[in-house]
């Protein structure tokens, strides 16, 4: 924003959902003063327009001073984002070793990629996958230094690339590692439309994917797309709450998973961030991996090729039949989404648990929140405590877009109690024994002490209202891992939509092999967050 407004409207267009915020100035200081979401293609002006009457109705005179009084919003500036289709990447490498650290990497920075390399495919085969019509942008990589087996293969595999860069002149070639070494194949690459770029090679284990994951982020996703907007959004609000954040978003399309810590000693941190098209909620083609993940997690009766056709049916209509078995749907997909996410970015389920679960998605839109809580914890599971919260208002995308470091922290410190709505917190203690009984938990709060018998392998619910805080003091019977090892913890919790939950399940969550034990077992968790749900 290039002026002073008093208000503005932050609209992040997604896949299935699009959702508009009007942001108004009250009382020297940002706020949110109304969201909506409406499907993916529904006229967003007429949703702008709605959310001005509205506002104009409920308070005529905060519409006056946020300049619009007749309740016509659709003047007002726009922080506008627009979520994209995933592209295609092709990976050819000079060794299987370097095809593996390079898919993982492509994976996690927002592309659908498919790969061959020299010691498994012929050169007609990669020459046939490099020209493939859905190729948006090549990627040749080795090790670097080159391993004994892709010294020879470099030069000739840079030649292959060449030739196929001829016939497709239009998309970009990426040379990572030692197949630098091979840009001479390529003659006056200034002549060519598109780019010819270096980079390095790939590293495992590297936080964020190393530099090679973020030149290809930057290849995947232009500037104004809120996946790539995220990751700047949750650095800031880490920095503005000093607590560590991870932040999920469930897409259709794809899935973001952010892990920021504050900055700290005058050393600007930068968040850990990964998109995976991989772990998209309603993938184009759902293949078996994907229709086993949902299943695992249904709580309805179905088979796999009718569940392959609502899959289907999913992506088609995203908004349709959301209730009642659709619901359900939604919340398996959900669920199987986040664990092809965690299986993607495994070193960031490896830290600690984090201060703060902040999460958004169109597929929690038909759910309550306390259930949302629970498909979190179901799969992103780690002995610890911490709060979960809900871009309610979708706004990350559209703030991390803000281009000025200082601007970008100006607005989400005014907005950060608007943008965050509370779910509760959820506390996961590992290592429990079978029994009748863990130990208790005494809640130390405004209006006394409640103490709660703790039971292994279920959960316990403890209503905590959004804004309270309290102490949980916890007694085991046996040693268990909760952050530390012992027995007895006192932590600070915080109330929401869900409460306080105390996760008394395995770590990791291990189901019943039999379906029809596993579908009572997930409904019946299912039900105690879900009032009225018969799924």
């Amino acid at each position: 924003m290039s002026f002073d407004p008093h208000a503005f409207l932050a609209i992040d267009h997604g896949a299935a959902t699009s959702s508009v915020a009007l942001i108004g100035r009250v009382g020297g200081a940002w706020r949110l003063i109304g969201a909506l979401a409406v499907p993916a293609g529904a006229g967003i002006d007429a949703a702008i327009d709605l959310l001005g009457r509205r506002t104009t109705a409920t308070d005529p005179d905060l519409a006056a001073s946020l300049a619009f009084p007749d309740g016509d919003a659709a003047a007002l500036p726009r922080l506008e984002v627009r979520s994209q289709r995933p592209r295609r990447l092709a990976i050819v490498a000079g060794s299987e070793r370097a095809l593996t650290a390079l898919l993982a990497t492509a994976a996690r920075s927002g592309w659908r990629a498919s790969g061959a390399s020299v010691e498994t495919t012929d050169p007609l085969a990669m020459s046939r996958l490099l020209l493939e019509r859905d190729v948006d942008a090549i990627l040749a990589g080795a090790g670097d230094p080159p391993g004994p087996q892709e010294r020879t293969a470099v030069h000739e595999l840079a030649a292959l690339v060449a030739a196929a860069a001829v016939r497709r002149p239009e998309i970009p070639v990426l040379l990572a590692g030692a197949m630098a070494d091979g840009l001479g194949a390529f003659g006056d690459v200034s002549a060519r439309p598109g780019e010819v770029l270096l980079g390095p090679a790939a590293r495992s284990g590297l936080p964020g994917g190393g530099p090679l994951a973020v030149l290809l982020a930057e290849m995947a996703m232009p500037a104004g797309d809120p996946r790539r907007a995220i990751g700047p959004a949750a650095q800031t609000l880490a920095d503005v709450l000093d607590r560590r954040i991870e932040t999920i978003v469930l897409g259709h399309d794809a899935s973001v998973r952010v892990v920021a810590a504050p900055s700290a000693g005058g050393v600007e941190a930068n968040a850990d961030v990964a998109v995976v098209a991989g772990a998209a909620v309603a993938p184009e083609e759902p293949d078996d991996v994907v229709v086993d993940g949902v299943l695992h997690w249904s709580t309805t009766v179905s088979d796999r090729h009718r569940l392959r056709d609502r899959m289907r049916e999913l992506r088609i209509a995203p908004w349709a039949d959301a209730a009642g078995e659709g619901a359900a749907l939604r919340m398996a997909a959900a669920r199987a989404a986040l664990v092809r996410l965690a299986v993607a970015t495994p070193e960031m389920s490896a830290g600690p648990s984090p201060d703060i679960i902040l999460t958004a998605s169109g597929a929690w839109s038909s759910v309550p929140a306390p259930a949302v809580a629970l498909a979190l914890v179901d799969v992103i599971r780690r002995p610890g405590a911490s709060q979960l919260a809900l871009d309610h208002a979708r706004l990350l995308g559209p703030l991390g877009s803000i281009g000025d470091d200082d601007e970008r922290r100006a607005v989400i410190a005014d907005l950060a109690d608007d943008l965050i709505a509370p779910l509760g917190s959820i506390v996961t203690p590992a290592g429990l024994r079978a029994g009748k009984s863990a130990g208790t938990l005494a809640l130390h709060g405004n209006e006394g002490v409640d103490e709660v018998d703790l039971v292994p392998g279920g959960l316990e619910l403890v209503d905590l209202a959004p804004g309270q805080t309290a102490i949980a003091e916890f007694r085991f019977r046996d040693s268990v891992r909760l952050g530390a090892k012992g027995r007895h913890f006192a932590i600070d919790v915080a109330g929401g939509l869900g409460g306080l939950v105390v996760d008394l399940r395995d770590v990791p969550l291990r189901l019943p092999e039999r379906a029809d034990r596993r579908r009572d077992l997930l409904a019946a968790w299912q039900s105690a967050l879900w009032a009225g749900s018969d799924l």
